[in-house]
């Protein structure tokens, strides 16, 4: 299989931190709040598949939301009240829209700024929130420097989904928030009378949703598997679990432009390396592939979501990997589709 997946072994001593109900609550608070669906996919082969379908939280086409909407609230409580209501942030397009979404929502304007390679229907996605998008050519990395210059320059309050020595509360805040999306899984398989899956697939960029999805799993006796899915030409998880330490990799452009970053958080990192079981990389034409065969099983995800389901192929007709991630005949697969079509919609081939 071109060597797409990457084995790793665990640190099974290891056990997180649970986060708080708390969290989840707050996302139902909100009138507009309900668990997205958790689909049954017909697919050859004798596992049971489901994907998270992320294409609508509080109205936006993606799981972003989640981080933004709690870590944004939380921001503010410790705010200087005499400070400017402004946030800011650096985006590829999901996380920048929802932050746009939520400051409106909670009194504040933002300026989101955005590396190459983001779609123009992603960019109008954020300034359809009332948002300033500053569309930059450069790098992803490039774009985080930017908005950490500009909060520090004009005082604006930053709510980065990655974190660096010195700025790791928002980042914190903003895993915790994705948490709901694995209680709504846990829920929703017990409803179905299974009790954990065993494996779940996570498309990463940064690391962010990963952080959330091996501190979930790792936080109990869980024997759940946690795979990270990567573009195979933006894969900064498994070069960094090679080194042993986070390194940045050089990127080029991607239709699966939410996963096109080249370093992982400095706060994911240390979850993701004792509680990780592999990376899958996903080349274009297998996410390609993989979006048209969800729009044949009517499942609205686009380019990053879709990876799962191309990491899930390759897995699937991988006997080693099959055997390292002790998934069996009958095994319950979670893919997370991160985003619906909507989010970042792609010329056909």
């Amino acid at each position: 299989m071109d060597d797409l997946f990457f084995a790793y072994t665990r640190d099974r001593t290891w056990k997180a931190q649970s986060v708080s109900p708390e969290v989840i609550e707050f996302h139902r608070s909100f009138s507009d709040y309900n668990p997205t669906e958790l689909r049954e996919l017909a697919l050859p082969g004798d596992h049971q598949v489901f994907m998270k379908v992320e294409n609508s939280r509080f109205g936006l086409p993606a799981f972003k939301a989640l981080g933004a909407s709690w870590a944004l609230s939380q921001a503010i409580k410790q705010r200087d009240i005499d400070a400017p209501k402004h946030v800011t942030t650096a985006s590829d397009g999901n996380h920048g829209r929802a932050v746009a979404h939520f400051a409106k929502r909670f009194g504040y304007q933002a300026t989101i700024f955005i590396p190459s390679g983001v779609t123009d229907a992603a960019i109008e996605g954020i300034r359809s929130e009332g948002a300033e998008a500053v569309v930059m050519d450069c790098s992803y990395d490039d774009a985080v420097d930017a908005a950490r210059k500009a909060s520090e320059a004009k005082n604006w309050l930053l709510l980065q989904d990655m974190a660096w020595e010195g700025y790791e509360a928002s980042p914190k805040d903003i895993v915790d928030g994705y948490s709901t999306l694995f209680f709504e899984i846990d829920s929703q398989l017990s409803e179905k009378g299974i009790s954990h899956p065993d494996l779940v697939l996570v498309p990463t960029g940064v690391g962010s949703l990963l952080q959330a999805a091996v501190e979930h799993y790792r936080s109990d006796d869980s024997k759940t598997a946690v795979v990270s899915v990567e573009a195979e030409n933006a894969a900064c998880m498994k070069a960094s679990l090679l080194a042993g330490h986070p390194v940045t990799v050089e990127t080029s452009l991607t239709i699966m432009a939410g996963l096109n970053c080249g370093t992982p958080s400095s706060l994911a990192w240390p979850a993701i390396s004792r509680g990780l079981d592999g990376v899958v990389h996903v080349r274009e034409d297998q996410a390609l592939d993989a979006i048209h065969a969800l729009q044949k099983l009517s499942v609205d995800s686009g380019p990053c979501g879709s990876s799962s389901l191309a990491g899930y192929r390759t897995i699937a007709a991988d006997a080693d990997a099959l055997s390292h991630l002790n998934l069996r005949s009958g095994g319950v697969v979670i893919l997370v589709s991160t985003e619906g079509m909507a989010a970042n919609p792609i010329t056909e081939r």
